[in-house]
Formats: C-alpha cells, structure tokens, sequence
C-alpha cells in the first residue's frame, strides 16, 4: 500500500464522507511522484495554505495602491490651492501645473473605494483567514476541492489585472464613484471615466464575483462536511463560525450584484433601458424609454449591505479568537456569540433600503428599513458586551494581536455608534452623502475590519512562515494607526453635521464657501494621513523582511492556543498533518481552567469534566 493510500486510509478513518485528494504527497507532505517546480508550488498551488498567502500578498498590493489613492485626493483636499511638481511627473495630464485634474480626482476615490471594499476587505481578509483556518483549525487535509480553491485565487488575480490594467487608459478608469450608479455608469458620453474604464471595472467586477463564489461554495461545504472526528459545530472556534457565515452571506448575495452588472453591460453595449429613460445630454434626447435607476440601487445594495458584514464578520472572529487566547481567558457566551453571528446574517438582508432614504421612497417602507436597521444594533451589542466580558479580568497579554484584537472592538463601538443617527431616515435627509457618512462606515467597517486582518496576520504569522513578525514595529504600527484614524474620521463627524457634502473636488464656489471654516481641520486630516500611510508601509516592510529574516520559531505552539492548527508541525506540508489527524474532545476556549494555563482540543475529558457535560446535556430536562 503506498503512502497515499495510506494517507487516504487515515483520513478515511477520521472522516466517513469526506473525499480528499492530496496530490501524490506523503504523510510527512512531502512528493513522491513528481518533482514539485516553482510553477506547481508558488503559481498553481492547490494546498490551501499556499492560496492563502497568494489572497494575502494580492491583498496587501491592492491596499497599498488604494491608500495610495486617498494619500493623492487627500492632498487635493488638504491644499486645493497648492502645486505638487512631482504629481505631473508621475501622472501626466492627470495632474497639469501640478494640481490634480478634477475628473481625475473623481477616478481616484472611485478606484479607492472599488480596491479597498471588495479586492482588499472581501478578497485579502476572507481568502487569507478561510484558505488558512477552516482545514487546519477543523483537521482537514485540504479543502473540499483543492482545484476550485486554485481557481477561485486566480478568478480574483485576473480581475486584478484587468482592474488594475484600466489606471492606464487615456480616458482613464471608472469615475463614476465605487457604487457606479446608473445613468452616469450607463452612458459612454456621460465622462472620460464612463467609456473604456468603466467596461473593464464591469468586466473585473464580474470575474470578482465569480471568484468569491467560487471560494465561497468551497468553504460552506468544507465546514459542514469535513470535520475530523469529535469536532462537533458547537466545537468549533468563533474564527470558524465567522468564516462560514460570512461565505454564506456572499454565495446568497453576490448573484443578485451579478446580475445588476449584466444588465448594466446590456445598457452600455446593447442599447437596452434596465436603468434608463427620459435621458437628455447636451440638448439631444437619448431614445432609451422606461428604465429606472433606482432599480440599478435595489440590486446594488442587496449586495452592498451583507457586504458590510462580509468585511466585518471575519474580524468578529479573528478579535473573539484573539480575545480569549491573549487574555487567557474562556470566551464569555459562545452560544450568544454563534446566535448573534446568525442574527447579524438575517438583518443583513432586509436592511438594503437605508441606503436609499433619499431616493424618494415611500416614507411608510422607510419606516420598516428604519426598525430593521436599527434591530441590527441588538446583535452587535451583544458581541461587544461579550468582547468586554471576556476581557474583564482576564491575565491580557498585551501583545501586538491582542492589541489590534482591542482596537478592533474600539473601532467597532465608536463607529457603530453614529450608524443609529444614519438609520434614521429622517436625519438621514440631512446626513445623506456627507462626511459624517464617510466618517461611520470608514470607522466601523474599514478600519476596524483592517484592525481584524492585522491581528491575524501578527498572530498566524508563525503559522504561515514558521517566524515571527518584528514586535517594536508592531507595537509602532498599532499606536501610529489607532491614533491616526480617531485623528483621521472623528473629526469628519463635526464636518458632517454641518452638512459638508462628500465627492467634491473643491469648496471653493459661492454656495459653499461656509465649508471655508473647516480648511484647516482638512489640511490636518491629509498631514495626519500621511503620516498613518507611511507607517502601513513600515508594517508591509515588516512583513516581508521578517518573512525570510525573522525570529524562527522552535515552539510548534509559541501563542500556547488550544486550537487544531498549532499540532502541526512548525512548517506543514501540504496535507498539514505527517501521521494521522488529531481527535477533538473539547471546545477551544479552555483557558486558565482547574489551574491549568491551556488545554488543547485535543486533550480528552477528565472523569469530572465529563460527569459536568452529561449534568449539562441532562439539565433542560428537568421539569
């Protein structure tokens, strides 16, 4: 029997219905029937861990070019009266004498928004955290199809390259904002960035979702058939619980996005009227008839809010995880948690509207988005006490994921709090497309979820590269950033408030020169971002020397965690486990129990412990 069957045989054993190739690997994850080349084990990989830092290293590219952006129109912002020589160097006629051109500028937070939502916060954090967790903190081989998992990475590489293809057309990309509303998406003679830039963002766009479906279908059915013997789902850590929910928000979400982008290609290339009627430009009257822009928002936004969750979900997970391994403490109401992951799941899909109080709706169906939206608060309330519960006198180890763990939920508070003021329809009317819009969904969905990808990346790192990253740089990178984006977003609120619209290049007309008052809090704002893009250079820095030059690791477990990915040795092969799949007797989060530090999942039950379960299993039974 060769050592494939035999590694087949004891996943068998492990697992009844689970069918896994492993690709001619040993047990020790080593090929034995073909020379593994560069192109088999970097490029076209199919081991899951591999896939997983192809989504990071893309990820963290695209969130270097997507800040770089706001850096630019910041700048614009900041000193809309000064010139920057160097601009026109880099950028051409995009920034004649030095100023950025203002159709430029408009392709600029486009592009921004576009690569930090889907290609940074869905594509970088769910595929990081879902290719490397779900085999090895379930005890899997690999995923359930090595091969979709490879294609769902490449899907996303090539919609990169299209995406990132269309920054150097000489019209442009995509100007039309990250939500690309019709008739300005629709019409090629709307702007520069309505021709050729806008197709490729569709076409990109399009592949993109095939990619995230692709990955998503993978994960669900990973998770639901795949578990190695003992992990029950009420077994499974919260990362887990996160991941599977956030793919299942965007298997049932990301075709109705599809499906509105089709139909805008058909408007722009076929001559067809989805989204418009009635159109008028430049006196002439466009022959399009019955069509409704309002219907482009509905399918929109039936994306665009589980999207929100898409972002968020995985860091929920990551912070929960962080929370009580660094604290050393049990997480407080697992089951509250699950529970309030589900509910979170469920609002997500009846909340779409809120994005649309200004469209003229039907105040009465406002009404009904108003309550839901504010219902979705119920959930995220109670992970927030729980987070707080689990930290109160817990023995924290302020380490750096421990530290961005804490970050995550302060951002996650702060700016979920003024999402009650924008759930309103009625100060929505004022509040609509103003900086106090920008300030809360950056807070609590960009930056936050940022905070979770961080504390993951820090903590998992030996995980992934058998080293660990630089602790002075990381402890530098998470106060610089903290600090930064309350110094960044707080003070946009104010701006808000006062009714200071967003998207526009200058405040320098008549009708709003009021907005003159807040010149020097913008040039601060841009100073501030600056300083805070330098260092996420510093952490990408970081990252890749500690990748071959940090501190190797000889501790398989250097956290001392209980989940199944730190029985592995320090650099896995693919197939992550060299002998048979560790059994799994208990849930995660056994810290500081019975005067004992940590205890494994895979640590059988002690005679008491197991009296305790059964008095549990036993206890709804009694009258």
């Amino acid at each position: 029997m060769s050592n494939e069957a035999t590694l087949h045989g004891q996943q068998e054993v492990q697992q009844p219905h689970a069918d896994v190739h492993d690709h001619g690997h040993d047990g020790n994850g080593h090929a034995h029937h073909h020379h593994e080349t560069f192109v088999t084990k970097y490029l076209f990989s199919q081991d899951h861990k591999m896939i997983a830092k192809q989504f990071l290293v893309t990820g963290m590219i695209w969130a270097i070019i997507g800040a770089f952006f706001s850096v630019l129109f910041r700048l614009q912002l900041g000193f809309p009266e000064a010139t920057f020589p160097w601009m026109e160097t880099v950028f051409g006629h995009w920034a004649r004498g030095g100023r950025l051109d203002p159709e430029f500028y408009y392709a600029l937070t486009t592009m921004h928004g576009t690569i930090l939502i889907f290609f940074v916060l869905t594509a970088g954090l769910s595929g990081t955290f879902a290719n490397l967790l779900i085999p090895l903190q379930l005890g899997v081989r690999d995923m359930a199809s090595p091969f979709m998992n490879m294609l769902s990475y490449w899907f996303f590489f090539i919609a990169s390259v299209i995406m990132f293809a269309s920054l150097f057309l000489q019209t442009g990309p995509s100007q039309g904002g990250w939500t690309a509303y019709p008739p300005l998406s629709a019409l090629r003679d709307a702007s520069d960035g309505s021709k050729t830039g806008m197709d490729l963002w569709l076409i990109s766009m399009a592949l993109f979702v095939v990619s995230q479906l692709l990955a998503g279908l993978n994960y669900v059915s990973t998770i639901l058939n795949m578990r190695t013997k003992g992990m029950s789902m009420t077994r499974m850590p919260l990362t887990i619980w996160a991941l599977f929910f956030t793919a299942t928000l965007g298997i049932l979400s990301f075709p109705v996005l599809f499906s509105g982008f089709i139909l805008l290609i058909f408007d722009r290339t076929l001559g067809t009227s989805f989204y418009l009627s009635d159109i008028v430009i430049q006196g002439k009257v466009l022959p399009n008839q019955g069509g409704s822009a309002i219907l482009y928002q509905h399918l929109f936004w039936f994306l665009g809010h589980p999207e929100v969750y898409i972002v968020m979900l995985p860091g929920m997970g990551i912070a929960s995880e962080m929370l009580s391994t660094h604290g050393r403490k049990p997480i407080f109401g697992y089951l509250a948690m699950i529970g309030s992951l589900f509910a979170i799941c469920i609002l997500a899909f009846l909340v779409w509207a809120h994005h649309m109080f200004v469209t003229g709706m039907n105040p009465f169906l406002g009404a009904f988005f108003v309550l839901l939206t504010l219902l979705i608060a119920v959930p995220s309330a109670i992970k927030v006490f729980n987070w707080l519960t689990t930290l109160w006198k817990g023995r924290l180890h302020l380490n750096v994921p421990m530290l961005f763990a804490i970050g995550f939920v302060s951002m996650f508070i702060s700016g979920g709090l003024t999402g009650i003021w924008l759930g309103n329809s009625a100060l929505d009317l004022h509040l609509h497309d103003t900086y106090f819009v920008i300030a809360h969904f950056h807070l609590v969905m960009g930056v936050s979820a940022f905070f979770g990808m961080f504390a993951g990346i820090y903590h998992w790192f030996p995980k992934m590269f058998g080293r660990m990253m630089n602790r002075t740089l990381g402890y530098i990178h998470f106060w610089i950033t903290l600090i930064g984006a309350y110094l960044i977003f707080w003070p946009m609120h104010y701006e808000g408030l006062a009714g200071m619209p967003r998207r526009y290049y200058e405040y320098n007309a008549d009708s709003l020169a009021v907005y003159h008052n807040f010149q020097g809090l913008n040039a601060f704002i841009s100073v501030v971002v600056i300083i805070v893009f330098v260092t996420q250079l510093m952490f990408v820095l970081n990252f890749f020397y500690s990748m071959f030059k940090g501190r190797k690791i000889t501790d398989p477990n250097p956290w001392k965690a209980n989940t199944l990915e730190w029985t592995t040795p320090i650099n896995p092969g693919h197939g992550n486990w060299p002998g048979e799949i560790p059994e799994v007797h208990r849930w995660p989060y056994d810290y500081s129990k019975n005067g004992i530090d940590y205890i494994p999942q895979t640590v059988p039950l002690t005679p008491e412990e197991e009296q305790e379960q059964e008095h549990v299993v036993r206890q709804p039974a009694t009258p």
